[in-house]
């Protein structure tokens, strides 16, 4: 009898403690997860009309993220910009869990027979008159303070700000990325801003630089959560450090709306 109880002692021993240990590593793999960087490719589509904008858009629509779907990066945003007189690009974003994902996207397409059949119309196009005039591709690493791109949540479809600051040498770069996991991030979280995703750019015409997105129901919400965030008391501490003084030399934004086939909505 005593031998029973002791080997049940035991055997509840070993259960437990297995249990906890599975438990810990799946916390810590949890974690992990949650911690680790995407990547993203941000691709400008520059088409010369709304002729070629539409073709363009086909591809993305039936032969692109179909693709992309099959091997399971599914959150693509594909938008284009808002007022923007003869301007017909289309911005297309890319999250990646990793740079080999990233690396080997073209040798996968390249053997989706599905992904071939249904761009055939924007291959067609002779170099006299192609689809696009260039592809314009950008390549961000996310940001310690949000790893994984957030599509905003609600009704949609929403307005949507890309903003780039430019930097005039990679410390000073470095340090806005510090000041936006710092503190700036939450801010923006606090009043409503809506990121969307932010990016330290590793390769693009205009490094150094970051780059971020932001969204709002509509353009007065967002403008009220821009001045919440400029009259947020954190920011009104954070922005007169002398750490981060003189970090950005150049801010360029457009105002975007995604298509009715984008993830991101």
């Amino acid at each position: 009898m005593n031998q029973n109880i002791t080997d049940r002692r035991q055997f509840l021993a070993v259960t437990v403690g297995a249990a906890v240990a599975l438990g810990v590593t799946q916390n810590v793999h949890s974690a992990d997860s949650k911690a680790k960087q995407q990547f993203y490719e941000l691709r400008i589509y520059r088409a010369p009309s709304a002729e070629k904008q539409a073709i363009v858009g086909n591809y993305l629509e039936q032969a692109l993220l179909p693709a992309l779907k099959r091997i399971g990066i599914t959150q693509v945003g594909v938008f284009k910009q808002i007022d923007a007189k003869d301007e017909h690009s289309l911005y297309v974003l890319i999250p990646f869990d990793s740079l080999e994902q990233f690396a080997s996207l073209n040798d996968v397409l390249e053997t989706d027979e599905k992904y071939h059949q249904a761009a055939a119309e924007y291959f067609s196009f002779p170099k006299e008159s192609p689809a696009f005039t260039r592809i314009e591709s950008r390549l961000m690493k996310a940001f310690k303070g949000m790893p994984q791109l957030k599509a905003p949540g609600g009704k949609g479809p929403h307005l949507f700000e890309l903003r780039t600051y430019e930097s005039h040498n990679e410390k000073l770069a470095k340090l806005k990325v510090d000041m936006f996991n710092s503190g700036e991030i939450e801010i923006m979280e606090d009043v409503k801003l809506g990121p969307v995703f932010f990016g330290e750019m590793l390769i693009g015409g205009d490094v150094p630089n970051l780059t971020y997105m932001l969204s709002a129901p509509n353009r007065p919400a967002h403008d009220e959560h821009w001045d919440g965030f400029r009259s947020h008391p954190k920011w009104e501490k954070m922005k007169t450090m002398d750490k981060y003084k003189g970090t950005v030399s150049k801010i360029t934004n457009v105002y975007l709306e995604p298509l009715p086939y984008s993830a991101i909505q």
